[in-house]
């Protein structure tokens, strides 16, 4: 390890895990602290000048002399490792690609409560979680969606979307966290969260070493299917708000290492060099938080009916519908996203997908996704297609379901995905059991028109592929659930219905195991054995 470079890096870190105590001990904002010590290094993280201050100098009330314009100081400042997520001005995250919006940070929930008195029972709950797993809300999520007239706000289903809690933790990693916040010890708390998240498994499925390309400039490139390629745009490693339970939940914590991003050239010089891709799946974050701009070096050159011809389908996935729908309709260059869509899309001859991330109903009720959804079908020429895990407290109920599913269809949505919580982060806390899964997604299905069976699952995206749970049988005198690959890393395994033993506290692949005389068409390392030979 190099100790000149990391010596700076840790002090700063402790610098943020000070200020983070400061939060935790009171409702105040991050302009209450003596912010006039920060000081812009040449690397672009903040530090504190000499004299920096105790803990308990940080816990006292600022001198007025000591504080400064937020803007003069900060505009400039990126967060220290692992807490880009808290450290914020004014509810304005200072690490966005773009400013069409106000984040809502962790440190500007006071202000949430303060237009929401219903949060500040939950104010403690929510900043000690929130030093574990990422957030950020926007204000339209906050104040359109959440219903903070319910009797009690946790049990609000978009309420348990954004804001965690310190129930999302195993017991063991909460005492943990809490026992090293009462020791005030920025130093050690810094170590906790980290070895927690650790724990939490924050690259589930193989993603950094099975799914990317051994190239060093595929930084942000996957390609675990033969005609599909992920991309993660570099300039997206964002989203306009954060789900508690986002398996990509480690990309927000501010480690580099964690991080995927991607350029557009090295990208097309690889899928020039793959004639069997036909998809591109822009995934991030959100690509919807790139300025129309910063797209257009991934979209412009499809728009050239001659450039990759091999590439006929441009899905987009995204929360934006959801999180800031304003990105289609009123932001300063949604005209020209619009526009870019529909050139991809006319001039170029692709298929675009926009494939939006909606759990409820209530998603679909405002004026402002109405609005956004009529411009991206009927001016941007774009498919809407939705999927969600299903997930407790939020969507586990076949209702919630059938309702959503008819919403979109009336809407013009495709219904295309229920998957299930996957084994990173906070799965415990909302995970659902594959029978619940699979028994829910029957009944809601018996509710709908055919219109809506365009929605698979549900769905485990693991790391052999993506294995759907089809029902649940007796054979040869053994219940077992009877399941499929929807996409498989072998795509001989594809459309070869298999078994397991019926289990009914089963949440993911690895809880699965064979029946008597059956093997799973997976080994040990969760990668697909050979394909037998078929009998017909």
């Amino acid at each position: 390890m190099n100790t000149e470079k990391q010596g700076p890096i840790l002090k700063n870190r402790l610098s943020s895990a000070t200020t983070l105590l400061a939060l935790l001990a009171g409702t105040t904002s991050i302009n209450a602290f003596s912010v006039s010590k920060l000081n812009h290094r040449g690397n672009g993280i903040s530090s504190l000048r000499r004299n920096e201050p105790t803990l308990s100098m940080v816990l006292e009330k600022p001198r007025t002399e000591d504080l400064v314009s937020i803007e003069d100081e900060l505009s400039q400042a990126i967060t220290a490792d692992g807490f880009n997520n808290i450290i914020g001005t004014d509810g304005i995250s200072i690490n966005q690609p773009n400013e069409r919006y106000k984040a809502i940070s962790l440190q500007a929930v006071d202000k949430v409560a303060e237009r929401h008195p219903q949060l500040i029972p939950h104010l403690y709950d929510v900043k000690l979680a929130g030093l574990v797993f990422p957030f950020k809300a926007s204000p339209y999520y906050v104040d359109e969606l959440i219903d903070w007239e319910c009797e009690d706000v946790r049990k609000d289903p978009f309420y348990r979307l954004v804001f965690p809690t310190l129930d999302m933790l195993s017991d063991k990693h909460r005492f943990m966290l809490e026992e090293a916040h009462a020791k005030e010890d920025p130093a050690n708390l810094l170590k906790v969260v980290a070895a927690i998240r650790e724990d939490l498994n924050p690259h589930p499925a193989g993603q950094k070493t099975l799914n990317a390309p051994k190239n060093d400039k595929l930084t942000g490139v996957q390609h675990k299917y033969s005609e599909t390629v992920l991309v993660f745009p570099a300039a997206a490693q964002t989203c306009h708000a954060y789900c508690t339970y986002c398996f990509r939940w480690a990309q927000f914590i501010g480690d580099d290492g964690l991080r995927f991003a991607q350029e557009a050239n090295s990208l097309f010089e690889y899928l020039s060099e793959h004639e069997e891709v036909s998809d591109i799946l822009m995934t991030g974050g959100d690509p919807m938080v790139m300025k129309t701009k910063s797209l257009a070096q991934y979209l412009e050159p499809l728009c050239d009916p001659n450039f990759l011809p091999h590439i006929k389908n441009l899905r987009i996935g995204t929360r934006s519908l959801s999180f800031w729908p304003q990105r289609f309709t009123t932001d300063k260059d949604a005209d020209e996203v619009i526009d870019l869509l529909r050139r991809v899309r006319e001039e170029g001859g692709r298929h675009i997908a926009i494939m939006s991330h909606l759990s409820h109903k209530r998603e679909l009720s405002t004026d402002k996704v109405k609005a956004a959804i009529n411009r991206i079908q009927k001016e941007a020429f774009a498919t809407i297609r939705s999927q969600s895990p299903v997930m407790r407290g939020i969507n586990d109920d076949a209702q919630v379901w059938a309702e959503k599913w008819r919403t979109e269809v009336n809407m013009g949505i495709i219904p295309y995905y229920m998957f299930m919580a996957r084994d990173t982060g906070a799965q415990k806390y909302f995970d659902v059991p594959l029978v619940k899964a699979q028994k829910l997604y029957s009944d809601a299905l018996r509710n709908c028109s055919g219109l809506i069976r365009t929605a698979r699952g549900p769905s485990m995206s693991c790391t052999p592929g993506k294995v759907e749970v089809t029902g649940v049988e007796e054979i040869m005198g053994q219940k077992a659930f009877i399941l499929r690959f929807l996409q498989c890393r072998d795509e001989g395994w594809i459309g070869r219905p298999f078994f397991a033993k019926y289990d009914p506290k089963a949440v993911w692949f690895d809880d699965l195991e064979p029946l008597e005389g059956m093997q799973l068409p997976w080994d040990e390392q969760g990668l697909p054995r050979a394909v037998p030979p078929t009998i017909f």
